[in-house]
């Protein structure tokens, strides 16, 4: 039996394991042994499973993942999101559809803190869905642009997809974080003027609210401030060379304290409460990356990549046609599986032969990123929209979809433009200093 052979088995079988509601972090491990068993022999296959847990939990770049998670959950706790929800609808929620505007960018203030998709779905809807409805705009624009905006959560750095493709696929976790500045307010942008559109042809999903004074609008800004600074000094930190990405993510956590102390929101039942939350979720982290990295080792000792890189050089196809159907099936996948399984099984496999056909390896992070976020706000998985029909009980997951639908023709849009120019996803981290 063929190496290849062998490696197409381990796929299918972990498919089916998948499917089969086995945790994915031990199908990835428990396929990689077994593989690795047949291939080399048991003993290096379960050196290869001994060694990996040691050195997932003692990598320096492992260590970014518990820091950055901890700054969600204490950003969460001292109320960050609800200060940027505030402030932005200071400025815009006066306009039809402002609050669901105000919503998106409090979504994408909140993401480059937090990291989360669901986390920040969900901590935004806590503040942003109350308001919305006293001010009769209805659930399909609210919940929808909030599945929305959750997504920015894994495109703006801090972003923990980022972190496993950094992982996977050997990259740098800091050229990633700043690769997803420029189409993370790409996409801002985008869901904005989707909601703009929406409430244009139907006008009665977003009635108009009152105006803020300029009083008001100016002294909502002295909320926002802390949340800036730290967001400044972390990702101006890594952009500039000055901090190593786990470096950031410590000044971060320190920087939150503080605010939550300043501003005496931080309770000791909060601290203790975002440190457990924090080990539970690090946790199921580190079981799922550990069982990727021996997934990886054993697709890249069966040479499948370097096969289907050889088959698609026979072909004589345009690298863009690979790349289109890469894409697709990025999309497709995503409909049945979540983004962390569709990463961790994908990425060892498919980065090297699109890298191979000349595609920067920055861009095609982001591009990827983008891809594989559909499916979370598309059925059947759509699991931040499964996250906020826990906290809404009484909506339909149904009308949740249907709100997220405009939403997805505006991420097709940014990842067209995102594929069409490039320079986008590439302009910072060409000008950023190495740490």
């Amino acid at each position: 039996m063929s190496l290849a052979l062998v490696g197409v088995i381990g796929v299918c079988v972990l498919f089916v394991l998948i499917f089969l509601n086995m945790p994915v972090g031990l199908a990835l491990a428990m396929v990689g042994f077994i593989g690795l068993g047949v291939v080399r022999g048991v003993d290096p296959g379960l050196s290869v499973l001994g060694m990996q847990y040691f050195r997932t939990a003692s990598s320096y770049v492992f260590s970014v993942i518990p820091l950055f998670v901890a700054m969600g959950f204490l950003a969460s706790e001292v109320g960050l999101s609800a200060d940027g929800f505030h402030a932005i609808n200071k400025w815009v929620g006066h306009r039809r559809g402002g609050l669901a505007m105000a919503t998106t960018g409090a979504c994408a203030m909140f993401a480059a803190i937090c990291g989360d998709a669901i986390a920040t779905a969900t901590t935004v809807a806590t503040v942003a869905l109350p308001i919305m409805r006293k001010h009769k705009y209805a659930d399909v624009l609210s919940l929808g642009c909030l599945a929305a905006g959750g997504n920015l959560g894994f495109l703006i750095p801090p972003s923990l997809g980022f972190i496993f493709y950094a992982i996977l696929t050997e990259q740098s976790v800091g050229t990633l974080f700043i690769s997803g500045i420029l189409p993370g307010l790409l996409l801002t942008l985008l869901f904005m003027i989707t909601i703009w559109v929406w409430v244009r042809f139907n006008p009665r999903v977003a009635p108009p609210s009152p105006a803020a004074s300029w009083r008001e609008r100016l002294a909502s800004l002295r909320r926002v401030i802390g949340s800036l600074v730290i967001i400044l000094i972390v990702l101006g930190g890594i952009y500039g060379g000055i901090f190593t990405p786990t470096e950031a993510a410590a000044v971060g956590v320190f920087g939150v304290i503080v605010l939550g102390l300043v501003f005496r929101r931080l309770t000791w039942q909060g601290f203790t409460y975002s440190l457990f939350e924090t080990a539970k979720l690090v946790g199921r982290i580190f079981i799922l990356v550990t069982g990727a990295m021996v997934f990886s080792r054993f697709v890249t000792v069966t040479e499948i990549p370097l096969h289907l890189a050889e088959i698609i050089g026979r072909l004589s196809i345009s690298p863009y046609i690979v790349l289109t159907i890469v894409l697709i099936f990025y999309i497709l996948i995503g409909f049945i599986m979540d983004i962390m399984s569709i990463i961790l099984l994908a990425a060892p496999i498919l980065h090297p032969i699109l890298v191979g056909l000349g595609f920067d390896p920055v861009w095609l992070a982001v591009v990827t990123m983008v891809t594989v976020l559909m499916g979370h706000i598309s059925p059947p998985v759509g699991i931040v929209v499964y996250g906020l029909s826990g906290y809404v009980k009484d909506v339909s997951v149904f009308l949740i979809f249907r709100g997220a639908l405009p939403f997805l023709i505006a991420m097709l849009v940014c990842l067209a433009i995102l594929v069409t120019f490039p320079q986008i996803s590439l302009l910072l981290p060409n000008l950023m200093r190495p740490v």
